[in-house]
């Protein structure tokens, strides 16, 4: 149902979204110029283009270019993604950056390697720096969910759209729709919360 489509998406949206977001992040903090140059690029483009931009060219100009046509869930998926990744990349930068420099002093002098420090010690402190800030973009990601709408995906949204246009009644399904994100946005911020605490309490321990 409409209620699935935007979880799923918004799912889907925060997991490939992270999983892009750790190179690019890293790629920030490269030596080399031209890396630092790519990811600074893509973040600009993807943070200075509308989302619902993005999201016409994914779903109408892929296909276009490519001849492959895309569902409306895999393109909202991919642009939603992408969007994501600028955002989170940037987020995780800062929080790598916010890591002791000690600690990278104190695994080299152990002789750990580079892949496996960044893995084991300063990645896992810099995600849980920056939770707070994973969590509002999880929140971002749900909102902007609504904009799928406009490629035919069937979320809650459209569902309000369809009783439009049959009730020719708006500001009830509209109003019942703003009620419903807003309990699902209280309940991802109360959740957001008690992993908060909950990584606090293990580090404190």
């Amino acid at each position: 149902n409409a209620t699935t489509i935007t979880l799923k998406v918004t799912l889907y949206a925060l997991f490939f979204g992270f999983v892009l977001a750790v190179p690019l992040a890293f790629m920030k903090l490269s030596r080399f110029r031209l890396l630092r140059w790519v990811t600074s690029f893509y973040t600009a483009v993807f943070r200075g283009v509308p989302l619902l931009v993005q999201l016409m060219i994914v779903y109408f100009g892929v296909p276009q270019i490519t001849g492959s046509n895309l569902t409306p869930l895999q393109a909202s998926t991919i642009a939603l993604s992408l969007n994501s990744a600028a955002y989170l990349s940037e987020t995780l930068r800062g929080g790598i950056m916010a890591v002791d420099i000690g600690q990278r002093e104190a695994a080299m002098a152990l002789g750990v390697h580079y892949p496996s420090m960044m893995k084991d010690i300063i990645l896992p402190q810099a995600i849980k720096s920056v939770l707070p800030s994973l969590v509002n973009e999880f929140i971002s990601l749900l909102k902007n969910t609504t904009l799928i709408a406009s490629i035919g995906l069937v979320d809650i949204l459209c569902v309000g759209q369809q009783i439009q246009s049959r009730t020719y009644r708006a500001f009830e399904p509209f109003f019942a729709i703003s009620v419903f994100y807003y309990v699902l946005v209280l309940g991802l911020s109360i959740l957001g919360k008690a992993l908060e605490k909950k990584v606090n309490a293990s580090d404190r321990g």
